[in-house]
């Protein structure tokens, strides 16, 4: 979430998880760079990097890997530095505001990319319900539950506790969708679940400051909500692409949460610094719109479980990141339940080996 969800934490049960597969050339429905960005202009050695050398026409160049890697790389480390950026921006605006500028500022990014290249389409009825799902709880309601919870716990605790989401998915698939959990899945749930035991630390926790108590809770709340909306994606068949998707969901979340923040709060009163207005592009440019969009090409390209689990490192470099920026301490109790997480949620991601990669072309590149 510090993406993205980012939210991004959940084996197959991502928000990318219903991606189709394309044929060698690019329908209407494909991401393009050739229509939509001005990479495809680099020279040189740029552009060399980036595509494969190829007889072939531009549209049909494949994506090299190494640029791909890049890609992942810059997706990490996006949304692990994100961590303490968002708990900076929260102490000059409120959460549901946050929320606002977050999902409005990756709203424009992304139906601007979409418009580009042929994506931006109202979605068909039969999408609608689940649109609105992700806008709603995935979107609004997680975005505003973290936001609320970085008041009050630290954000390299925050990093690791909502990354736990695929530990979630396995119970509310095993109910809603009828899968079958393996052994390996129940450990790795077994583990997650202990990891964030640790971090709660019960045996030094001060019962008696509730706020402590509250955060903590917010942010498990967000994680089992960001969980029960993957089950809901893996559940849909889908009929429009992810980035065909997205505006819409993030739109439905800005106008839910402008709602929400008048109602509640009245029209904001910001103080704008340089540093706020850097943590607010930060937010709704790079950490939203850009990682999005990076995730579905990377996605695309990379198998998902190699994908997933290198992912794994954004709480790695969100506890680190809060560490260096913020001066938070990685206490022993930190390290070992970040250590149980991972652990857990690899071992969640690799009972998913054996879907297959593929790649992915110039006119398929979003």
């Amino acid at each position: 979430m510090g993406g993205w969800p980012a939210s991004l934490g959940g084996s197959e049960y991502q928000w990318w998880s219903w991606i189709p597969n394309r044929s060698s050339r690019g329908g209407r429905g494909d991401l393009s760079l050739t229509q939509s960005a001005p990479v495809l202009l680099v020279t040189g050695p740029i552009r060399d990097f980036i595509w494969e050398s190829s007889d072939e026409p531009r549209e049909d160049r494949r994506v090299r890997k190494p640029a791909i890697y890049l890609l992942l790389v810059i997706v990490v480390a996006v949304l692990g530095l994100n961590w303490p950026i968002m708990a900076t921006g929260i102490k000059s605006i409120s959460p549901i505001w946050m929320g606002v500028l977050r999902v409005a500022g990756a709203a424009v990014v992304v139906a601007l990319i979409a418009g580009a290249s042929g994506n931006l389409r109202v979605p068909p009825r039969r999408d609608l319900p689940v649109v609105a799902s992700l806008a709603v709880f995935r979107l609004a309601a997680v975005f505003t539950l973290v936001f609320t919870a970085l008041e009050l716990v630290p954000a390299s605790r925050s990093a690791v506790v909502v990354w736990t989401t695929s530990l979630w998915t396995v119970p509310i698939a095993a109910v809603f969708l009828s899968e079958r959990v393996s052994g390996q899945r129940w450990v790795g749930l077994s583990l997650g679940i202990a990891g964030v035991i640790v971090l709660f630390e019960p045996w030094g926790l001060a019962w008696d400051d509730p706020d402590i108590t509250l955060g903590h809770a917010l942010l498990i709340l967000a994680a089992i909500i960001n969980a029960a909306t993957a089950v809901h994606i893996r559940g849909h068949r889908w009929t429009i692409t992810p980035l065909q998707a997205l505006p819409w969901q993030l739109a439905g979340a800005a106008v839910l949460l402008v709602t929400l923040g008048l109602v509640l709060e009245g029209l904001p009163v910001i103080e704008w610094t340089p540093q706020l207005a850097g943590v607010v592009v930060y937010q709704g440019v790079l950490a939203s719109g850009i990682a999005l969009w990076a995730s579905i090409v990377v996605l695309r390209n990379l198998a998902a479980v190699s994908t997933n689990l290198t992912l794994m490192g954004v709480p790695v470099v969100g506890v680190i990141s809060s560490a260096f920026f913020l001066d938070e301490q990685i206490t022993a109790a930190l390290a070992i339940g970040l250590v149980l997480v991972v652990a857990g949620v690899s071992l969640n991601l690799l009972s998913d080996r054996g879907r297959p990669v593929q790649t992915t072309r110039a006119s398929e590149v979003g």
